[in-house]
């Protein structure tokens, strides 16, 4: 270790706990910043899309099904 990194006032596994719960991070594009100017900006949206995600996956797993059986 470098001896100018100075841990002294440092507390152990102070995020720890925070990590385990697997928080993901993401890095926002410079050209959305507007629309989405935090974290809870962005969930709103993931939550408001994603059962349009969910049905559109259930159709073509559907349809994928169908034609294998043709």
């Amino acid at each position: 270790m470098r001896p100018e990194y100075d841990f002294s006032g440092a507390a152990r596994g102070k995020t720890a706990a925070r990590y385990a719960e697997g928080t993901n991070v993401v890095v926002v594009g410079r050209d959305v910043l507007d629309v989405f100017p935090d974290g809870n900006a962005v969930n709103e949206a993931l939550r408001a899309l994603a059962p349009v995600i969910r049905r559109r996956r259930r159709t073509l797993k559907k349809a994928s099904r169908v034609a294998a059986r043709e």
